[in-house]
């Protein structure tokens, strides 16, 4: 999957920090966030704030600060699962596989339907190389009904069967996620980008027209119509849409592949 698209695959759940005292409070990335005061010496709570304050600092990228803080959190209340799933993204973020599978396990065990924690270990499993355990996960993330974007997780399920040239699978899983949102233009672009390299020309420019113009106009965007208009034999798009991504984006990983002539990557 491009490398713009990855942000939108994974999902943190952040505790819900709930309390009827007055509380201090200290600013992270522009959230007030709760800081532990005497009152607060339920185990729980301690763990709620130390995950919020973590997922705050995950998602700066700073990531030292948050690993330490997602520890402490599971130092506090070891049965705290949100704490054990964020410290599974921080595993993965870091390259340490090994933790990562651990704490995703950990948080699992605890809450064994969270949508969010499946769809995060789906992803896991999916950048592991294991990406047809991965749609398992997918899958179960998406019947939960309590789960906000079921969407996203039929779209990671899609795009991780991609990566193994399932076309009719990632496909069925495409077009399940555009029933949950007709809206999600991640979803249209994968979809596009499948039929291309089924070279399912028409399909591909059926879906890549449904794009708005925002995705449409960004490097990868621009990139998947210049394929298209490639595939298709309309020079004349090509020549435009390739005189466009240099001019706009001439340090991109798209341009970069233009000037090698990798089309088929």
């Amino acid at each position: 999957m491009p490398g713009f698209l990855r942000w939108l695959s994974v999902a943190v759940a952040l505790a819900v920090l709930a309390c009827g005292c007055t509380t201090v409070t200290t600013t992270v990335g522009g959230v007030e966030v709760p800081a532990p005061s005497k009152s607060e010496a339920d185990p729980r709570k301690r763990a709620e704030i130390r995950t919020e304050l973590a997922s705050s600092y995950y998602r700066e990228g700073r990531l030292a600060i948050a690993l330490e803080e997602a520890q402490r959190a599971v130092q506090v209340d070891s049965r705290y699962a949100p704490a054990h799933g964020l410290l599974g993204l921080i595993y993965m973020e870091i390259g340490d596989r090994r933790e990562a599978e651990a704490s995703f396990g950990r948080a699992l065990r605890l809450d064994p339907e969270n949508g969010d924690m499946l769809n995060n270990y789906g992803w896991f499993l999916c950048q592991s190389g294991r990406e047809r355990e991965s749609v398992e996960y997918f899958q179960r993330a998406a019947s939960n009904r309590l789960y906000a974007t079921p969407s996203l997780a039929m779209r990671n399920a899609g795009g991780c069967l991609l990566k193994i040239n399932d076309f009719d699978g990632a496909e069925r899983a495409l077009r399940r996620a555009l029933e949950f949102d007709g809206t999600d233009a991640v979803t249209k672009y994968e979809l596009a980008r499948l039929h291309l390299r089924r070279n399912q020309l028409d399909r591909a420019a059926f879906y890549y027209g449904l794009l708005d113009p925002a995705s449409r106009n960004g490097a990868p965007g621009l990139w998947l119509g210049l394929r298209i208009a490639r595939a298709s034999g309309d020079l004349r798009r090509e020549r435009e849409l390739a005189s466009q991504l240099n001019e706009r984006y001439p340090d991109s990983a798209e341009a970069s592949a233009l000037r090698r002539g990798a089309f088929d990557e």
